[in-house]
């Protein structure tokens, strides 16, 4: 009996050995056939990746407008405009007039949209070349007084207080001007020799006053394709609509805006439309609305009349040639932080007769610094401004000649 029934326990043993050793082997096998799916996906998946990137790269193109549900009119650079099938995949909803979709390049099918933050030349005016914003609060001086924050323009008291009128007020305190009864300035119009601080003047209120600012010199308007100028015009300021608050400031205007004249050149008739556009885009705004233009030239006198009248930019400010007292204030800007000997007397270099300007005058300062350092002393003398200032005038003694300099004044 003893032994039947260790043989029955000895068998009952081995049984349950194969049997898990069974349920094993089953989830190995389980394992092992999931893992070469696993694989062949992969590898199809690779498959798809390795052909799609020795497929033909996808054109961009401009929606014009639908013709039926699975046709529409776009255009792009190679034609003036096509009808193109539209992809199933593709969002009718999304498809708008002047959007950028992605076009097969063979047959020229719409195969997506392309959001508008993604265009470049719009992304790098809002981002790459934006002046950054401060995260300081606006300025809360009264109306009648500057804010301190414009005094870095050292010593243009009247166009510091024009912009802020201008630019700050309408944006911070657009009460005062509904309380009145006036409409706020549309835009400013910076103007006057290189280097007086017009650029710094526009850097300044985007830096402290708080609201979006794009940046934009006018010369990018300017594209191989004809109507991608007027085009980045209007994806700009439709850019300043949807962050509004905002302003635009375009530097060196006078590249698209000089006066306009009968031509043939298929280039001047471009930067011509490209005017044109900036012209009905400003009309386009709300006199109460929350953008505001600012533009910079040092040729005042080329710019289109059309341009210049009240309504676009409505109030001109002068950026001159710095008096003495002017002088001496930017001087005082630019040494802070400065070691100065005691025997710097800044009054005298401000008293020049040279028509130097602030980048002039930082200049100097720079070079003086420069001949501390190359001496081994840690304070700046007079010595070292006076070596400088002879430095920087090798470069500007030409603006003694009034005649060569006329068109600054």
């Amino acid at each position: 009996m003893i032994n039947d029934n260790e043989y029955i326990f000895e068998n009952f043993r081995n049984l349950s050995s194969l049997q898990i050793k069974s349920k094993i082997s089953d989830i190995a096998l389980k394992y092992q056939k999931d893992l070469s799916l696993s694989l062949k996906n992969e590898k199809e998946r690779f498959k798809e990746e390795f052909k799609r990137i020795r497929s033909l790269p996808l054109m961009l193109g401009h929606f014009t407008e639908m013709v039926d549900d699975n046709h529409a009119i776009v255009s792009h650079s190679s034609f003036s405009s096509v009808l193109s099938r539209v992809s199933s995949a593709v969002d009718r909803e999304k498809l708008k007039p002047n959007s950028t979709i992605a076009l097969d390049r063979l047959s020229s099918a719409v195969i997506g949209v392309i959001p508008s933050e993604s265009d470049s030349e719009i992304n790098a005016a809002s981002n790459s070349t934006r002046i950054q914003n401060s995260s300081d609060k606006a300025s809360t001086s009264s109306p009648g007084q500057i804010p301190e924050h414009l005094e870095e323009l050292g010593g243009y008291e009247n166009q510091q207080r024009e912009i802020h009128e201008a630019m700050e007020l309408p944006l911070i305190e657009p009460g005062l001007f509904k309380k009145l009864g006036i409409e706020p300035p549309k835009g400013i119009l910076l103007y006057g020799p290189p280097g007086t601080g017009k650029t710094m003047a526009a850097r300044i209120v985007a830096a402290k006053s708080n609201i979006p600012f794009i940046k934009v010199v006018a010369s990018e308007f300017v594209q191989k394709y004809l109507g991608e100028g007027p085009r980045i015009v209007r994806d700009v300021f439709r850019l300043a609509r949807e962050k509004a608050p905002c302003v635009i400031f375009i530097d060196e205007i006078d590249a698209i805006g000089q006066k306009r004249v009968q031509t043939s050149s298929g280039a001047d008739r471009e930067i011509q439309r490209i005017l044109i556009e900036i012209l009905t885009q400003m009309d386009g705004f709300d006199v109460n609305g929350n953008v505001k233009v600012i533009m910079a030239t040092n040729r005042i006198d080329t710019l289109d009349p059309a341009l210049l009248r009240p309504g676009r930019l409505d109030r001109k400010i002068e950026f001159g040639y710095p008096d003495s007292k002017m002088k001496n204030s930017i001087f005082n800007l630019y040494v802070k932080g400065m070691t100065l000997d005691d025997d710097v007397d800044l009054n005298k270099l401000a008293k020049t007769n040279l028509k130097i300007v602030g980048a002039d005058i930082k200049a100097i300062v720079r070079e003086a610094g420069i001949r501390a350092i190359r001496a081994g002393r840690y304070k700046v003398n007079m010595k070292d401004f006076e070596d400088g200032f002879e430095e920087v005038c090798k470069n500007i003694g030409l603006r003694t000649n009034e005649s060569k300099y006329e068109f600054y004044r």
